[in-house]
């Protein structure tokens, strides 16, 4: 591995633990089959459901950042859970667990628990991809924040998941793609098969599905980001949206004030 991909493995995990824990409690509900979904809720007023990216979990990727409090701050109820078999959630160790959108339908079956008439939501990264398909299944969902993504992962034969499919699934062995996260999914001692799991069943968004949202859409990355392809390509796909580029890469744009900034205010937008 080059010096250069070293050091942005090493930001990477630092960067991330930089975020700390949350240390408001956690609540569990029993999800649609049975697996207990974790979560944070926390204010009051209007919901945001804050999706976390792959291998790390609600509180390494939203507990502590710059986004949360501000959401709070400015009066609103933000609720944090940790997808299936991430942190304190439930880990089922059977690949059908992660098939046929479960992640879709835990999200949808929290805000039904919840109480939810409506609410906003805001991925990042990979949760960007959950919060896509959650938007073709649930109307409830008033705006919609992507942050850290482009429009590759409209592919089922996407790059980057079949990479990250095939090498936490141990198909493969790392490569310069792969190795600097799963480095930091080996600090951090997650399951390598889930992972794998969750990326053979990542949930799918066609680019026709995507042309057809009509929910009010920001598209937001950090201006070192391509990452996961260039955003202004999602943001011209969706025809409700408009683009905001922050500053920062693709492992530290998420916990930037402007980052935070710029969704708060469109989420204030009337």
């Amino acid at each position: 591995m080059k010096q250069l991909e070293l050091l942005i493995a090493l930001i990477f995990i630092l960067t991330m633990f930089s975020c700390g824990t949350d240390k408001n409690e956690f609540s569990q509900f029993s999800s649609f089959d049975g697996t207990n979904i974790a979560y944070t809720d926390e204010g009051n007023g209007n919901f945001v459901l804050l999706i976390h990216g792959f291998i790390v979990d609600g509180s390494i990727n939203w507990g502590s950042s710059e986004l949360k409090k501000e959401l709070l701050s400015n009066g609103y109820r933000v609720i944090i859970p940790d997808l299936r078999g991430n942190g304190k959630s439930g880990k089922p160790q059977n690949e059908a667990a992660y098939r046929d959108d479960a992640e879709i339908k835990d999200l949808i079956a929290l805000m039904d628990h919840l109480g939810a008439k409506n609410y906003m939501a805001v991925g990042y990264s990979r949760g960007s991809i959950v919060l896509a398909k959650l938007l073709t299944k649930d109307d409830r969902i008033t705006k919609a924040v992507f942050g850290g993504m482009g429009l590759g992962f409209t592919q089922p034969e996407w790059n980057r998941r079949v990479a990250f499919g095939d090498v936490f699934s141990g198909r493969t062995q790392p490569d310069e793609i792969t190795l600097g996260a799963v480095e930091y999914a080996r600090s951090q001692k997650v399951d390598f098969k889930i992972m794998g799991y969750l990326q053979d069943h990542q949930p799918e968004t066609t680019l026709d599905e995507l042309k057809a949202i009509q929910t009010e859409a920001l598209v937001i990355a950090g201006e070192d980001d391509l990452d996961n392809g260039d955003p202004e390509d999602l943001q011209k796909a969706l025809p409700n949206s408009r683009l905001s580029i922050v500053t920062g890469n693709h492992i530290s744009a998420f916990n930037q004030r402007d980052f935070a900034d710029e969704i708060v205010s469109f989420l204030k937008e009337k």
